[in-house]
């Protein structure tokens, strides 16, 4: 098994001293898996919504996931958030970022399309002007697109809308290994180690 959280996985356990078994599930049975015992904590990206915090404890954010534009490579430096005025932004049909646009952009032209890997095509097309959606998925298209195109402006952080980020799920009730993990996060963070884990698996850093 490989992947950021698989590495987070292990400098966790290894901060606190503990010997972890690293199990891997299917994306739609993980979230029971924990739940039915199965494990201690799970390190997947689970929503912290209020039907999850109902049945999970969740730690510290170790990822924001911004909101962020992208443009052509020509475009970055001229790129204006607050000069939209007859530009053209593509984004994922009924997702968050699409509602930040409209609500925040009025003056941009929004064009929806049904996946962040089309609008992406869109702009790399030229038949958008940028792009805005989720940091952390778009890094990865930019990783296999560096020549076309790159984030432009400032990454926007807005929990209400584009969630808390990413956190350690634990049973509720497991308030010791919640805050172990919490504490390990700290000192990953202190000894530049989440750092370190950010930079491997996201060459295009979303921040």
């Amino acid at each position: 098994m490989i992947g950021f959280n698989v590495d987070l996985a292990k400098r966790i356990c290894a901060e606190v001293n503990v010997a972890c078994t690293i199990q891997a599930w299917p994306w739609e049975q993980a979230a029971s898996a924990l739940g039915d015992g199965q494990g201690d904590a799970l390190i997947a990206g689970l929503a912290m919504t209020d039907e999850n915090g109902a049945l999970f404890d969740f730690s510290a954010t170790y990822l924001a996931l911004p909101g962020r534009f992208v443009t052509r490579a020509a475009d970055i430096g001229l790129f204006d958030a607050n000069a939209l005025a007859g530009k053209t932004v593509s984004v994922r049909r009924g997702s968050a970022h699409e509602t930040f646009v409209t609500r925040y952009l009025p003056e941009a032209e929004v064009a929806r399309f049904d996946s962040e890997i089309a609008a992406l095509e869109a702009v790399e097309e030229g038949e958008a002007d940028a792009f805005f959606g989720d940091a952390m998925r778009a890094s990865f298209w930019l990783n296999e697109n560096l020549s076309c195109c790159g984030f432009a402006g400032q990454p926007y952080f807005r929990p209400n809308l584009f969630g808390e980020g990413l956190a350690v799920a634990v049973p509720t009730g497991h308030d010791a290994v919640r805050h172990a993990i919490d504490w390990a996060l700290v000192k990953l963070k202190d000894n530049g180690a989440l750092d370190e884990l950010y930079l491997r698996w996201f060459p295009v850093g979303f921040y």
